[in-house]
Order: C-alpha cells, then structure tokens, then sequence
C-alpha cells in the first residue's frame, strides 16, 4: 500500500492551479512570455554531437532505468578546447560482449564549432552500465583524467596524454561495486591532490526488483527510493601516483541513511576548507562540514539545508553552488521531486542557510515538474548568476495516472533580476525550452570560446542536445587557474573586480546531475571593458593579486606568478595545462 500510495501522491496534480509549462507541456500563451536578452537555439547535427542514450528498458521497471546518465566537459588533448564526454547505461543485465552494444562516447572539439566522435582506439568505451562522471587531474601529470560511476562498479581512467586512456581503477582502489550515481574530486585536505567522493543511491539489485504500481497491464510503474535501503557514500584521499585510500568511516561520510543522486563540493562557511553537499532522494540532505583534520561533521539540520520548509525531507536529485546574490558566499540550488518546490538555499553565513525556494521565484514555476540537471550560469553577462534547470520525470507511463503531467517535460530557464531575485523566462529563450525531453543530466561549457556560456544536456533514452548561447553581446572575462608545480587548483576561491562590483567562484569539478561542466571560471562583466583585480585564495591558503586586466578574453594565471597566458574570444584556449 505504501508503494501505490506514493505513486498516487507523486501524479494526483490537477487542482494545484500550477499547471500550464510545469506540467510539462509547451506554452500555452495562458500568459506573454517574460522579457529578456537570453537566447539559446540547438547546434544541431551540424555540430558533430549524435549520442544517445540507451537506458535498457525491459519491460520489468528496473529503477535503474530511468534514472539516466551524465556528460562531462574535459579537454582531454590539451588543445585548449573543451570536449565531451557522454556516459551511456545500455542493457540490463549488462553484456560487454553484445555485438554492436551501445556504449559511452567522447567527442573531440575542432574549435570550429564542431565534434568529432573518437570514442574508437581511445578505452573509453566503456563496460557496465554507466551513470554519472568527474574530471580532473590525478596524478598532476598535465592531462584530464576520468572517473565514471556506475551500477555495481565505477572505472578510473588515466590520461596517457596521446588520446588514449588506460583503466587503472583496480590498482587506485577505487572500483567500488553499489550503486554509485554522482562523484567529485575535491581537495579537502588542501595537499593540491584531487581527492574523490562517490555518492551510492540504494540496495536496488536486479534480483530485488518488487512489483510498483497498480496490477494491470501497462501500470507497472518504477518503485520509490523508500521501498530500499541507502546505501554509504565514500571519500578516497589521494596518496599521490595515482593511488587513492578508502577513508570514509574515518572521516565521518559513510552514513547508510542516505540516498545521494547529487554531490557538489564548495566553502560554505568561508573558513578556507571545502564542505560536501549531497542532495539525497527522500531522506535528509547532508552537509557535511570540513574539521581540516581529515574529518567532517554532518551539519545538514543545524545550517538548515536538510528538509524543507515543511520540515520534510525531500526527494532531491541535481545540486549546484554560486553565489546569486553577490555577497561572497555559495548560495545552493537543488532540484526535487514534482509536488515539491526546487529548493534554494540561500547562505547567510556562519555556516546558515535560508529557505528562498518561494520568495526567490524558484518555488512556485517548479511544483509540477520533476528537475534533474541543474547549473548556474551567467548566460547574458550582466554579473550575476542564472539558472538552468533540466526536467522529465521518474515514471514513464505517468500518464495513464494523470491528466495533467507528462514523462516528457520542458525545461526551465531563470533570469536572475539581482539579489537572487529570479523570473521565468523559459519561454522566451529558445525553441528547445518549449519542447518537452527527458533531461538528466547538464553541464555549462562554452564550446565555441566566444566568452558565452553554452548548454549541453544529456537525456533519458534520447538524445544529447547542444544548446548555443546567442544572448545579446556584453563584456566578460575567463580565468583557468594552475597551482604550483603544475598541481590541480581545486578549491580555489577568486574574487574579480569590475566597475566597483565583486563577483566570487570557486574552482570546483561536478555539480548538477552526474555531470562536469568547464573548470574555466567565467565572469560577466556587463559593460564594463577590464577587471581592476583579481584576487585568488588557493587551496593551500596563500593568496595572489592580480590586475588590471582587460576584458574579452580568456587568461591563465598560474599561482605565486604575477604573469598570465591571454588569449583572445574565438581563439584555442592557450593558457596553462591545469587550466581546464
């Protein structure tokens, strides 16, 4: 009775008075369209990009299935362009010796505004059933290095620096073997060496695949996260050369209570150390506060991030971290389950946070969608943060149970009017935010250095799309960082100056939903035409100033070092190796 209870619960939708774009369903004219400049139109198949996914899906609603898989931004050559790296799921059981099986996929920048698939000869096809990805670099050896989760194991791949890639996941110690969905390299130790969090979901196994839904034919439906246990998450240091060390129980993040789809890494109490927040699927979010003794301290009800504002957990799935409101500290954006309103956690400093989701505008537009993907972005430069939201929903025959909600959804798109303050403005930006998909998981890159962030997404049993970013020109400017002797700058904290105004980012890896987007810091400057500063706290603590620095271009900054690598807008990426 439960599992039909929730069923019910999540698509009895019809008086809620939300209904038109939330539903999933494109615009009615109901109401005109928000104004704004932000435009995005698809690449199309001009552009190279032809992945698509392949869930598996068998008929016996394996919940696997419907929970997709992520694409990650890395530029695996060190030619200065982001590529692309596109997980795929496949058969259920898994079959790597399946003839013509469907399987992960990267995609080379040409930096002419096209891709080429070179997935053959590189080792990242991968095997197993795939969900979410991180970048960084490892071994601090200059190269992208790649880390996939997956159901019932996870694969590292080293970057051997000639497009090819070798899977050393079993000497690292880092294989894994639950279900693992989100991962992110972090510092948290401030050594400069990328450390890794891997969330793991629930119990769920093939052989424990209980029957949901209504028992008529075609009502079958996926079962929720409640029906099984969570399971722990796991934190791997770095030792160095490629080797991690399983410390989770010591560390204090191995709580089995939770069921993490989202991770995100980021300084939420500014004391100079990297915290962990996980969005889980109905039972309370963690934060988990950095001791900077190798410990941490679940801190999730006590900084208010853990329920909502009922005072219920949530179903969570995407997270983001930036700071909308411009005042030095990273705000949290999470996406939840239809009926229950996105969440913005607004940071109040000393380790507190506000519920906004209502008074920020994110609350009401997003009651009966179902949001995956989600990244914060300055798509039209004018210095404060955006947000992308990607939706679809969990159950894939949702519509025989509501008149009023679909599987397929419209995303959304928020234009931040300052102080994140938001509107929707979805409907005014692009033909792809009025046709509905199954989005999982997004990332922000900007794939033709024209200094605009673009989108790209990857969908549930469907195809990838690339959304450019054709917003009215302003002023910006793009930093890659590199730390001393070449180490990785994760966790680095800059604050650039412009006209007077302040805008701060950190140097993370994933965010989202089992995704990687750019590690290029970007900034918009609105009409202003140079950076008075930059100033930069890097991981180990020391700080750099620098400027000033002219707009339009992208500038690699290597720390302790007053010189920088600039490049100009349409140009390759020219800056230090560690730069994305």
């Amino acid at each position: 009775m439960k599992r039909l209870a929730w069923l019910l619960l999540t698509v009895s939708l019809g008086c809620s008075g939300e209904a038109t774009r939330t539903s999933g369903a494109a615009d009615s004219g109901a109401s005109a369209p928000a104004s704004t400049s932000i435009r995005f139109e698809e690449a199309g198949s001009g552009s190279g990009i032809a992945f698509v996914h392949r869930n598996g899906s068998t008929g016996q609603k394996y919940m696997v299935e419907t929970l997709g898989s992520g694409v990650c931004v890395l530029d695996f050559d060190s030619d200065g362009w982001p590529d692309l790296y596109f997980v795929q799921s496949g058969a259920l059981p898994a079959d790597p010796a399946a003839p013509g099986r469907a399987t992960s996929r990267l995609y080379r920048n040409r930096g002419d505004g096209t891709f080429e698939d070179v997935t053959a000869g590189s080792g990242l096809g991968r095997e197993g059933y795939g969900m979410g990805c991180t970048v960084a670099d490892i071994e601090n050896d200059g190269d992208a290095d790649l880390f996939v989760t997956g159901f019932g194991g996870n694969v590292l791949y080293r970057n051997e620096g000639s497009g090819k890639f070798t899977d050393i996941t079993r000497e690292a110690g880092v294989q894994g073997g639950l279900w693992a969905t989100s991962a992110a390299f972090g510092d948290y130790d401030g050594d400069s060496l990328p450390d890794l969090y891997v969330v793991d979901y629930v119990d769920f196994s093939l052989e424990n695949n209980v029957y949901c839904g209504e028992m008529k034919p075609g009502y079958r439906s996926y079962c929720h996260p409640q029906t099984f246990n969570g399971q722990p998450d796991f934190l791997y240091h770095n030792q160095g050369g490629g080797h991690f060390q399983d410390v989770s129980k010591a560390a204090g993040v191995a709580d089995p209570s939770g069921k993490g789809l989202g991770v995100v890494w980021g300084d939420f109490d500014d004391d100079g150390r990297q915290d962990i927040f996980v969005a889980n699927d109905s039972t309370p979010n963690f934060l988990y506060h950095n001791n900077g003794n190798g410990t941490f301290t679940e801190m999730g009800q006590q900084s208010g991030v853990a329920l909502g504002e009922n005072g219920l957990p949530q179903a969570g799935m995407g997270v983001d971290a930036g700071d909308c409101d411009g005042d030095g500290r990273e705000d949290l954006f999470v996406t939840n389950l239809s009926q229950e309103p996105n969440s913005l956690f607004r940071n109040l400093g000393s380790g507190l946070f506000a519920d906004e989701s209502y008074p920020s505008g994110l609350g009401s537009p997003s009651l009966l969608a179902l949001g995956f993907g989600t990244d914060f972005l300055d798509a039209d430069e004018d210095g404060d943060l955006d947000i992308f939201v990607g939706n679809g929903h969990i159950l894939d025959n949702v519509e025989l149970y509501s008149d009023t909600i679909t599987y397929k959804q419209a995303p959304f798109f928020f234009e931040n009017e300052g102080r994140c303050r938001f509107k929707d403005v979805s409907a005014s930006v692009g033909e792809y935010f009025k046709t509905r998909d199954v989005i999982r998981g997004s990332a922000v890159l900007d794939f033709n250095h024209d200094g605009a962030p673009d989108l790209v997404v990857s969908a549930s049993n469907l195809p990838a799309h690339l959304l450019k970013n054709r917003s009215a020109k302003a002023h910006w400017i793009a930093l890659g960082l590199e730390g001393q002797r070449g180490l990785d700058a994760l966790g680095a904290r800059v604050e650039v100056v412009s006209g007077g105004k302040s805008q701060w980012r950190e140097r993370r890896s994933s965010s989202s939903y089992l995704s990687q987007g750019d590690r290029v810091l970007s900034f918009g400057l609105g009409d202003q035409a140079s950076v008075q500063k930059v100033r930069i706290r890097w991981s180990d603590g020391s700080r750099q100033e620098l400027g000033p620095l002219a707009a339009d271009s992208f500038y690699g900054i290597r720390q302790g070092e007053q010189e920088t690598v600039r490049s100009g807008a349409g140009e390759a990426w020219k800056g230090r190796g560690k730069g994305r």
